[in-house]
């Protein structure tokens, strides 16, 4: 018996189940596609930025943050564009940015999870009407029956359970995995936004300075 005839004899309810391992599939690939292209060299972007603001190549820091994919460089661009703004200022440009990237970096992992939580128990709804199924056939037969006549119930109770939290199963998996890589690059913004704040306002103070000396 081939795996599409097993599946076959799990009733209406392995439907909705496949129908939820293929948006599972989808949003784990659309987002492993997007952090992948989103993913950089954040030790190296970070000491050109800081180079750069050194140097007072402010304009050139834009330039380079607008030429980089990634969250990283979007924050340390909203951080550069409010360089000559106090240090509250400062911090909030770059913490907004980072909320508004975080945002977008869990895109649909909330459907991923749900789709991890409802797949095992429409597997159990599949169990009951199975059972309901097979007991309603004993019923009708006035109580005489065989292995046989109960089988079609006993089937779909199985493979819809089965299926159910292989699905569920594998869209945990997903899950994790794409929230291990969101955290890893949350933890490198986080980083990377310290190190920013640091260098803008050591060079904005040493202008600051210079300007009042004057």
């Amino acid at each position: 018996m081939t795996l599409l005839e097993i599946l076959s004899k799990g009733g209406w309810v392995v439907i909705p189940i496949y129908l939820l391992s293929i948006v599972a599939l989808f949003i784990f690939v659309e987002r492993l596609l997007v952090l992948r292209k989103l993913q950089i060299n954040t030790n190296t972007f970070v000491l050109q930025i800081r180079n750069m603001l050194l140097q007072g190549q402010l304009q050139d820091a834009i330039l380079l943050c607008k030429k980089t994919a990634g969250p990283i460089a979007k924050m340390t661009r909203a951080g550069i564009e409010n360089a000559s703004r106090p240090r509250m200022e400062i911090k909030d440009a770059i913490e907004s940015a980072g909320k508004n990237e975080i945002f977008h970096l869990e895109k649909n992992l909330g459907t991923l999870s749900t789709v991890a939580s409802v797949a095992p128990m429409l597997g159990f709804f599949g169990t009951v009407t199975g059972m309901i199924r097979a007991f309603m056939e004993i019923q009708s037969r006035g109580g005489n029956v065989d292995a046989a006549v109960l089988a079609g119930g006993i089937w779909e109770a199985l493979i819809t359970t089965a299926v159910g939290l292989a699905v569920g199963i594998v869209s945990i998996m997903f899950y994790n995995h794409i929230q291990g890589k969101v955290e890893k690059m949350v933890s490198e913004m986080q980083a990377a936004s310290t190190e920013l704040l640091d260098t803008i306002l050591s060079q904005t103070g040493a202008k600051r300075h210079e300007f009042a000396n004057k």
